[in-house]
């Protein structure tokens, strides 16, 4: 089992943060505040949807350590099947509702996978991907809230903008990998100084793209914005969060030795 091209799926990124940059009009105007999007809904949604990825990794973990052969069909799965998800709710937030729970899914089924290979051959290496996750979650939050980093028009744009140049990356490097050339950047156990370089430049762009998740759930709550929104919002952030603790797994691994 090979597990050397797998890659992390983000395809909604550049879409979701033009959203942000602009929310646009609504459909029609709200007058009833139940039907409005709120940070607290968005919150919500987005733990019903982080709960889904947790409960579908668990049991994909669980059947590649009772049949390690079902690895690479899961992780391929779980990567299309959100990837494809993600573009229909990125062009269609109305399908979020709905979208977002099975994207949550898919999610669940590639987290499981890559995490039981990192884990099999990295014992303890998950724990710490969790935990660096989350404390970077909260450290972005508290830079946002604080003003720490501002999310001006030039910092959307730039961040955007580099997130559609690593996606691309991630694309062609997939379908390369069909022809045996994808980037060593792939491989379990390359620590390359170049290789470390381009992790840290991921892991950072991630992070930042949770602050434009943060800015955009703020403002759109702040608008006349519909109350499915907070499934998009919800939607933005899970996917961010996912990212975000692959790169920061493959990273470690990184730094283990074998």
């Amino acid at each position: 089992m090979d597990f050397k091209n797998m890659k992390t799926s983000n395809p909604a990124m550049a879409k979701m943060d033009q959203q942000a940059m602009s929310l646009g009009p609504v459909d029609e105007f709200i007058v009833d505040d139940s039907q409005r999007m709120t940070v607290n809904g968005t919150i919500n949604k987005t733990g019903i949807l982080l709960a889904i990825v947790v409960v579908v990794a668990a049991w994909s973990w669980q059947n590649i350590l009772n049949n390690p052969s079902m690895g690479y069909g899961l992780a391929i799965a779980g990567m299309v099947g959100a990837m494809i998800a993600s573009f229909v709710i990125a062009f269609k937030p109305k399908a979020a509702p709905i979208g977002a729970p099975i994207v949550a899914g898919f999610e669940g089924l590639f987290v499981g996978a890559i995490s039981a290979v990192f884990e099999m051959r990295y014992p303890g290496l998950v724990v710490q991907a969790i935990g660096l996750t989350v404390a970077v979650m909260f450290a972005m939050l508290f830079s946002y809230r604080t003003g720490l980093i501002k999310v001006t028009e030039t910092f959307k744009k730039t961040v955007i903008f580099a997130t559609m140049g690593i996606f691309l990356f991630y694309l062609v490097s997939f379908i390369l990998s069909f022809f045996g050339a994808a980037p060593s950047y792939f491989e379990m156990g390359n620590n390359s100084w170049f290789n470390i370089g381009l992790n840290l430049f991921i892991v950072g762009l991630a992070a930042l793209n949770l602050v434009l998740d943060f800015d955009f759930i703020e403002r759109a709550s702040e608008q006349n914005t519909p109350k499915y929104m907070e499934w998009f919002g919800a939607f933005g952030l899970m996917v961010t969060l996912v990212w975000l603790y692959i790169e920061l797994l493959r990273l470690l691994a990184r730094f283990q030795n074998d």
